[in-house]
């Protein structure tokens, strides 16, 4: 079975043949490539890009970031002698579980007990769904297609 994924527009697009370990990477580089407290990346094998190419920043002396040159998606680190994917841009994030936590010293303070923080409440929780139905995706499918950009 080959894994597939790809940026949110749809202009990048990869097959791997099996992913390796899945982990959350805290460092500082990895925030600010991805925006976020910490960014979700997997080991792949043989990842071969079916569509469009990424385009690279290098982050640092070891490594480099690849990311959807249209619509900004992080897909990749690469450093010397390996890759590995971004979690969100498997068409199947679920097949990635992190399994371990990396550069933990420098995890950023606002995640603690980040996973324990209540829902909205019920009330907000319909005006969210209500909002939400009316939104119209213009993001790639989680699926391969036969031609980019849809039509």
């Amino acid at each position: 079975m080959k894994i597939t994924g790809g940026c949110q527009c749809g202009a990048v697009r990869y097959q791997a043949d099996s992913l390796g370990r899945a982990s959350i990477c805290h460092c500082r580089m990895c925030q600010k490539a991805f925006g976020s407290f910490f960014a979700p990346f997997v080991s792949a094998n043989n990842v071969v890009w079916t569509r469009g190419k990424p385009k690279h920043f290098h982050s640092s002396n070891r490594n480099w970031r690849g990311f959807c040159g249209n619509c900004g998606t992080p897909l990749t680190y690469e450093f010397e002698g390996g890759m590995e994917l971004a979690i969100g841009t498997l068409d199947d994030p679920s097949m990635a579980p992190p399994q371990v936590q990396v550069n933990f010293s420098q995890r950023c303070s606002a995640t603690i007990g980040l996973f324990e923080l209540p829902e909205v409440e019920p009330m907000q929780l319909e005006e969210n769904a209500q909002w939400n139905a009316g939104v119209v995706s213009n993001q790639h499918p989680d699926h391969d297609t036969k031609d980019w950009p849809q039509k």
